[in-house]
């Protein structure tokens, strides 16, 4: 085969197994990487035979990796992970270093021993983040107590595989000179490396964001791409230089961009690369894998697959009964973290091309893996029927039914509290037909005696949100009295519903801006309108003429909403000058008497300390 043939044929047949495979699985509720996997297997060396060099490959679609790590690090936002400290330390932590040490353990006792020890425990602890991410969203769970957790969960896992990606060509380093000066030997490599991320730290810190804004105001979109890819294959390529993980470069440079204003516009670009390089990651690992070794194996690695699944399930159950999450709840979630990940398909490989596990015992437990995959979303649909029959058995019905036969309002309105029913109000009035949910089930019972008709759902679940008739309504009003709750519906229907206009309420400034972010172009501050109107009324009872009143009502609006879109795109603080403050003059140190009375410089320092007190406008930031 000449070698123009074999570019064009590899392109041509790589797409077409995708093309054909994925959509199989996803057809039948599977994992896409699984379609991946088993299309790199049909046609490497142990299928059709279409390619025999299945390493041919591995470099370039190790890119995808790459990629993958930028985007994480692009999404773990500081101020994200600062909210989500508590479930990250004690669910995270706990689930990775009991799971590590158990499945440890286990390999001990089968014979296994030193660093691919390590390796194979940290691969399986590990769970498939595209899988329990698709799952929670498919059933609109990530609002939810196990959802939050188990994301949680997920985040410390997405987390620790940077630095372990990291330090792992160091284990083989180490026992490949296990005879020289042991630490003092590989000083200057730790050095460089240490040189190496504190330089892209640094220049994340100071040099990209005005790099971005420089490219932005050239206006050209190809221009904006290209840098993005730029910065990912750069950033790689200095860690690897220095001896470490190229996916850690790309790590670090995406952390670097958490908080930019240019985020959501280098994600955008990133995308369709990161998915197809990742997914000719998984095929390059399913073309890698020898179907002799398997048949020769499969009784060991079916066991080895319901073993790992065992395990992890029952740990992380325990984790989240003793966080006194409900039994279902916990079910659920245990079910969710039992494959292994993604990233088991790179570590054991990794692993096995630098020495510290033979490449058959790599390709075992690469099916094991694999084997978790496919059953994990199988076991994860099993599982309502098994909860639902036990609620049922129990006697713990609902007390009221998700039931949406006649729901077909051109507006939906999610939320039936204080908020809700003015909002529903004003749109009974303009004779507009309305679906409401709530899931409060005794708010529901009073609307019902006042002629009201709410129907029971949450709208944090995407299916309840598609039973009410989301994807016909015309307007989606959140209304919700839930700060988190209202952020998790906000974005789930902008991503699933982009043909409806979405409203949403919004409890402060700082909601307001999250809200933003989500997609909310325009959130209603619940506070706002009315403390503007109570202000107009205060200033007409002080004599004001109304129209005059009117104009500094509005002149404020304006004000608030230009602050407003200034914080959003240059952050929190920005916009001061918009503010009307209280002006202070200085004063002399004794002022001239005045009324036959002397006004002292300390009369004067309390007059100003009350005028600051008092002067004080907006909302909190």
């Amino acid at each position: 085969m000449s070698e123009p043939q074999s570019i064009l044929l590899l392109a041509l047949v790589f797409l077409g197994a995708a093309v054909i495979a994925v959509p199989a699985f996803r057809f039948a509720g599977l994992s896409a990487v699984l379609g991946y996997f088993v299309a790199g297997l049909a046609i490497g060396p142990s299928g059709f035979g279409l390619f025999r060099d299945p390493n041919a490959l591995r470099s370039f679609a190790e890119l995808g990796v790459v990629m993958f790590l930028f985007v994480i690090g692009l999404e773990l936002k500081p101020s994200k992970l600062l909210s989500m400290r508590r479930d990250i330390l004690i669910y995270g932590v706990a689930q990775m270093v009991l799971s590590g040490v158990l499945i440890a353990a286990a390999l001990w006792f089968l014979g296994f021993k030193g660093a691919g020890l390590a390796a194979v425990a940290f691969a399986f602890a590990l769970s498939a983040t595209a899988i329990a991410l698709q799952i929670l969203e498919e059933r609109g769970a990530m609002g939810s107590a196990y959802g939050q957790k188990s994301f949680a969960v997920l985040l410390f896992q997405d987390i620790a595989v940077v630095p372990f990606l990291a330090i792992l060509p160091l284990f083989a380093l180490t026992r490949s000179k296990a005879g020289s000066d042991g630490f003092w030997s590989h000083l200057d490599e730790i050095g460089m490396a240490a040189a190496a991320v504190l330089a892209l730290v640094l220049a994340g810190k100071f040099l990209l964001n005005p790099f971005f804004r420089l490219l932005a105001k050239a206006d050209a979109r190809e221009i904006m791409t290209a840098a993005a890819l730029l910065l990912v294959l750069g950033s790689a390529e200095l860690m690897h230089k220095a001896g470490l993980s190229a996916a850690l470069g790309a790590f670090l440079a995406g952390l670097m961009l958490a908080e930019s204003n240019f985020r959501h516009q280098l994600e955008a670009d990133i995308e369709p690369f990161r998915g197809l390089l990742l997914g000719l990651f998984f095929m390059s690992v399913g073309m890698g894998l020898d179907t002799a070794i398997i048949r020769a194996n499969l009784p060991a690695i079916l066991g080895g697959a319901m073993g790992l699944m065992a395990l992890k399930t029952l740990l992380v159950f325990v984790l989240l009964r003793a966080g006194k999450l409900g039994f279902s709840n916990s079910v659920r979630g245990a079910v969710l973290l039992s494959p292994a990940g993604e990233f088991a398909f790179v570590i054991l490989p990794l692993a096995a091309s630098i020495g510290l596990l033979a490449g058959d015992i790599a390709t075992i437990f690469s099916a094991i893996a694999a084997l978790t995959m496919f059953f994990g979303p199988i076991l994860a649909k099993l599982v309502e029927p098994a909860l639902a029959w036990r609620k049922n058995r129990l006697g713990k019905e609902p007390s009221m039914e998700e039931n949406f036969e006649d729901a077909d309002g051109e507006v939906l309105v999610i939320g039936f509290g204080r908020f809700g029913q003015v909002v529903n109000q004003v749109f009974l009035a303009a004779e507009r037909n309305v679906t409401v949910i709530d899931r409060n089930i005794d708010q529901i019972k009073t609307a019902a005696r006042f002629g009201f008709k709410v129907y029971y759902g949450d709208g944090r679940r995407l299916d309840v949100l598609r039973a009410a008739g989301a994807e016909r309504a015309s307007v989606i009003a959140v209304c919700v009295d839930d700060r988190e709750a209202a952020s998790a519906i906000a974005e789930m229907a902008r991503r699933a519903f982009p043909s409806a206009k979405l409203i949403a309420r919004a409890f402060d400034r700082t909601h307001a801006l999250d809200l933003m972010e989500r997609g909310v172009r325009a959130p209603f501050r619940e506070t706002f309108d009315s403390a503007l109107a109570f202000g107009r009324e205060a200033l007409v009872a002080l004599g004001m003429p109304g129209d005059e009143a009117d104009e500094l009502r509005d002149d404020v609006r304006r004000r608030d909403i230009q602050r407003l879109n200034r914080q959003r795109d240059e952050g929190l603080f920005a916009g001061m000058d918009l503010l009307h403050v209280v002006k202070v003059t200085p004063e002399p140190l004794i002022a001239p008497r005045r009324e036959g009375k002397d006004i002292t410089r300390r009369d004067k320092d309390e007059s100003r300390e009350q005028q600051a007190r008092e002067g004080v406008t907006g909302e909190s930031s």
